[in-house]
């Protein structure tokens, strides 16, 4: 136990990694959008909290896709996780570092590794809930579990989650870069989302 509380002071943190989009902002951003998040695939790993895809998607969207300065909105845009699963290899290696009291650990040797695979949809929908495209990626990651070098048995788990979503989400931009410009005249041709004593009244999409 004193062993593992060293090794786990030892990790690396995952704060600075968690939620961290990539910059690369369309050319023609997009009108300001309701989101909607269906992540049930994704808790199924047991490893990524209940909100790690809402602000992962949220984040994604301000920074890089929509006009987030904009308060009227002009559709909706939907994260829809399709897959998601996670493998653990190197038990091997992990079972050998218990037998020899983690000291390989010392000299950087990892634990093991939490591997992740995230196929996404992205779907964009007018202000009366009409489907105007569905965008896919598929994202993969690799997280260490180690000294150092590496991160928790509680934090790799969940970051493998997040950075595999982001690997998605990579995917999934420069599709929406070459309709960008479309979609952005076709959102403003059919109009906001009408808003009534502050409560919107256009159909969601489900």
């Amino acid at each position: 136990m004193l062993l593992s509380g060293i090794i786990l002071s030892g990790c690396k943190s995952a704060d600075k990694v968690l939620f961290k989009a990539s910059s690369a902002s369309l050319t023609s951003r997009l009108p300001a959008l309701q989101v909607d998040v269906d992540n049930s695939l994704l808790m199924v790993t047991e490893a990524t909290e209940y909100d790690d895809a809402r602000k992962m998607f949220e984040q994604e969207l301000n920074q890089n896709i929509i006009d987030a300065g904009d308060s009227t909105k002009f559709g909706y845009v939907k994260l829809q996780i399709m897959e998601a699963s996670v493998s653990r290899p190197g038990r091997a290696l992990q079972v050998f570092q218990m037998m020899t009291l983690l000291t390989p650990s010392m000299i950087g040797i990892p634990l093991g590794w939490y591997c992740s695979r995230v196929r996404a949809e992205v779907q964009l929908y007018d202000a009366h809930g009409e489907l105007l495209g569905t965008y896919a990626g598929t994202g993969q990651s690799s997280v260490r579990v180690a000294m150092y070098h590496g991160y928790s048995q509680s934090d790799a788990p969940r970051l493998a989650d997040v950075l595999a979503l982001r690997h998605a989400l990579d995917q999934i931009r420069p599709q929406l870069e070459v309709d960008a410009a479309a979609l952005k005249t076709e959102f403003a041709n059919r109009g906001p989302v009408e808003v009534i004593m502050g409560q919107t009244v256009a159909t969601s999409p489900n």
